[in-house]
């Protein structure tokens, strides 16, 4: 009894103490995620038999088993793992959805679903792919490697309906002859009316063969360089479309040495190049079928196709040189897109230079592109649906006459439909929200959205008439509902999660109102036992008056020196303060340590972030490190005068991105950040990739005012805290070259509160739990012994 009153007294007394008390240690969150429980993944609905099958591994196994449930039977059930021989791909409808061509396999079937019945249309060797139907649907067909294949529903005949051939070399050529050795094949000739014979036969026998090959099929030649990325047949298979591309030449790419091998040596990793380095170029071509000819696609009729870059004003001799050239814009043609009855093409086309995206139609007469829109954006052409570098695009017919597209014209990626032949544009969805995923009904009267209008940080599901109107909310759990829509269109397999709760399946009717159903319950007995915080939403407005959301950890007792941590993600467009489980789950768990621990911890959305829309994604322009920054400098100023945060007593730490930020922070606001955590760090944007570090910066070589201010090398003279850097000797993706050359900067800076913690076995994104454990009990240390002024 005495005892139990001590602890009381002591706990009244010291609740500093008590509240530090925890079950979480950096070695029980860094184990092998499977502790937690493994949710379910990779769902996916059966096409013809109503399963919803999907990755589960309750049983804590070394891999993650098939299971399967149906709308009737909600209990899963673990599948062999030969049922996923039948799973069908790139399943295509006809036009009154009662049959289905798709790939299984490798190899074309074709479904029809009033008799339920089966048919394998090919069985071969090589593998098959995008199946479709001709506009009468008594034909199919499919790609086979390189080239284009008919298939014949009424009689089976099999036709080859492009032909690829690699080089322009043909048949019989030989190496020039020199004078005198042509002047011995000619007198051989005189000589012997045997080889004469012989070289007439033959030319006869080459020439038959030449024209019966062109009448069967004309040669459509590819340097021996050159790729076909995109081949689309006209549904009425009288055009052929397709777009080659040809790599950069000479391109250097950077070398990543292995350390830790089997074989015992280091071994050399060749992998991307820089920023800057040369790219490769796409060609488009039109193939008429009929009349046996091929026209170059052309983009010389695009508006702005000359328009020099907003930036190049900061360089007045590059841009008059640049007019004096006037020269088109390089450009890449993406997506090939032909309406049901195959008269009319949409060709999206982006510019090298990221800021602009075409819409076009093709005359099929001249292969000349008509622009129909024109997105364009002084910085970059992105977001949710819109294409670019950083993802697909939402794009397609729905008749013979209407288009629908995604466009940030508004600020926000929404969704549009246009008459191609009226040019009217018609906006469908509005607000200050995104469009972030897009599905068009089989009957074409509906489209299924996936969007955050309730909040930046909720998605739900939503349907609308083609026309416009009224957004239909479908789900109503609060977090993130991933929505998979049965083929049928009446059921939605989700998987969801909240901001404490890790995903899950659940099923629900497509109605407004129904009620989802959880399937599956993944979390182990161990994870469920800690009361795993739901971190408060908040949002502060910065300096430059725009509205910044983040997630906010707050202790019961802080610390008696009131510390704070800012955790910064990491960036590629992403987003982390939102009411689902987060991707930075050992992150979200390390700051329950946190905040067991007396610390304050804010994790920002800072400008750049996903789900914010155009001027939040762009806001990083030509600066990074700017006001991706200065969102990180005044949320510690909110910490300190909202939350009694000690100011002297702020750290910083994050990954990737949110390590070239920690380093910014430490170098260049070294009074407001007492010490950071920077890992897997970008230290100069010249010496990263080209996709990515293009859109934002340009290229070094035009634009080197933006790599100047952007580079966190440039600034390591500012470095007055502690510094501990984190990386991977075969990050594949920030080459540890990056880390080395910083070190050498430091070095020669005679700077001595930094350290550099290397994993030999480990690229961007570690795997080994023994790594992670080492990597957070280091960032813990560096807190719990530098955060301490009082």
């Amino acid at each position: 009894m005495k005892r139990i009153l001590l602890f009381i007294i002591l706990t009244y007394f010291n609740p500093v103490w008590a509240q530090q008390k925890t079950n979480l240690t950096v070695e029980k969150i860094m184990r092998d995620p499977k502790w937690m429980g493994v949710s379910p993944e990779n769902i996916r609905w059966g096409e013809f038999d109503g399963h919803i099958y999907f990755r589960w591994n309750p049983e804590n196994l070394d891999y993650s088993p098939l299971y399967s449930i149906t709308v009737r039977d909600q209990e899963p059930k673990r599948q062999e793992e030969d049922v996923t021989r039948s799973f069908t791909q790139q399943t295509q409808y006809n036009r009154s959805g009662n049959r289905a061509v798709y790939v299984k396999g490798g190899d074309i079937f074709i479904y029809d679903l009033k008799t339920r019945s089966e048919k394998q249309l090919t069985a071969t060797i090589e593998e098959e792919s995008k199946p479709q139907f001709n506009v009468r649907e008594d034909v199919v067909f499919f790609k086979r490697e390189n080239n284009l294949y008919s298939l014949s529903l009424i009689n089976g005949e099999s036709k080859q309906l492009t032909n690829f051939v690699k080089g322009s070399k043909k048949k019989g050529d030989a190496p020039k002859l020199s004078d005198q050795n042509q002047w011995l094949k000619e007198n051989q000739l005189t000589l012997f009316d045997v080889l004469n014979d012989r070289k007439q036969k033959k030319h006869r026998a080459d020439s038959l063969e030449e024209l019966q090959r062109i009448k069967l099929l004309r040669e459509l030649p590819i340097a021996e360089n050159e790729i076909v990325r995109t081949i689309a047949a006209s549904p009425n298979l009288q055009y052929i479309a397709y777009i080659k591309y040809s790599p950069a030449k000479d391109n250097r790419s950077t070398i990543v040495p292995n350390y830790v091998t089997e074989s015992g040596y280091t071994e050399d990793i060749q992998t991307r190049n820089k920023v800057g380095e040369e790219q490769g170029a796409t060609a488009a071509y039109l193939y008429k079928v009929k009349e046996d000819t091929v026209v170059r696609i052309t983009t010389a009729n695009l508006e702005g196709i000359k328009d020099i870059p907003a930036f190049y004003n900061d360089y007045p001799e590059k841009k008059d040189s640049l007019i004096k050239l006037d020269k088109d814009r390089a450009v890449n043609i993406a997506g090939i897109y032909w309406n049901p009855v195959g008269n009319k093409a949409l060709i999206t086309v982006y510019a090298q230079d990221h800021k602009d995206r075409w819409l076009t139609l093709l005359d099929l007469s001249t292969g000349a592109l008509q622009m129909i829109d024109r997105q364009h954006d002084d910085a970059w052409i992105a977001g949710p649906g819109i294409g670019g570098s950083w993802g697909g695009e939402n794009v397609g017919w729905i008749d013979d006459h209407q288009i629908y597209f995604q466009s940030e014209q508004t600020g926000y990626s929404h969704l549009y439909s246009m008459s191609v032949d009226s040019r009217v544009k018609k906006q469908l969805t509005k607000g200050r929200f995104e469009v972030q995923d897009l599905v068009l009904s089989k009957d074409k009267k509906t489209f299924y959205l996936t969007a955050n209008k309730e909040h930046p940080g909720i998605t739900h599901f939503y349907s609308m008439p083609v026309s416009g109107g009224t957004l239909q909310q479908i789900t109503s759990m609060k977090g993130g509902n991933e929505v998979s829509l049965s083929p049928d269109e009446k059921w939605l397999a989700i998987r969801y999660s909240s901001s404490n709760r890790p995903w899950e399946l659940y099923l629900q009717e497509n109605r407004p109102g129904a009620k989802a159903k959880q399937i599956t319950e993944s979390r182990s007995a161990e994870f469920k036992a800690y009361p795993w915080r739901s971190p408060e939403v908040i949002s502060f407005t910065n300096r430059h008056q725009d509205s910044v959301y983040a997630r906010l950890y707050r202790p019961e007792t802080p610390k008696k020196n009131s510390p704070a941590v800012i955790f910064v993600h990491g960036a590629g467009y992403l987003q982390n303060v939102h009411y689902w489980w987060s991707s930075y789950f050992r992150e979200y768990m390390f700051h329950n340590l946190l905040t067991d621990l007396g610390y304050t911890v804010l994790d920002i959305d800072y400008t750049a972030s996903a789900g914010y829309g155009r001027n939040h994604r762009t806001g990083i322009y030509r600066h990074m490190g700017g006001k991706d920054l200065s969102d990180q400098v005044d949320g510690a100023k909110l910490l300190v005068e909202k939350y009694q945060v000690n100011p002297k007593n702020i750290g910083i730490y994050g990954g990737s991105y949110g390590g070239f930020i920690t380093l910014m922070a430490l170098f260049t606001q070294p009074e407001v950040f007492t010490a950071g955590g920077a890992l897997r760090s970008v230290t100069d944007w010249a010496h990263y990739n080209h996709g990515y570090t293009s859109n934002i910066l340009n290229e070094p070589i035009n634009d080197p005012k933006a790599y100047q201010q952007s580079s966190p090398i440039n600034f390591a003279e500012g470095l007055r805290g502690h510094l501990l850097m984190c990386h991977g000797m075969v990050d594949v993706n920030v080459h540890f070259q990056d880390i080395v050359r910083l070190s050498q900067r430091l070095i020669e800076l005679g700077k001595n509160n930094w350290e550099l913690a290397v994993y030999p076995v480990e690229d961007h994104g570690f795997v080994e739990p023994s790594s992670w454990t080492d990597e957070y009990k280091r960032i813990l240390k560096l807190f719990e012994e530098k955060l301490i002024n009082e």
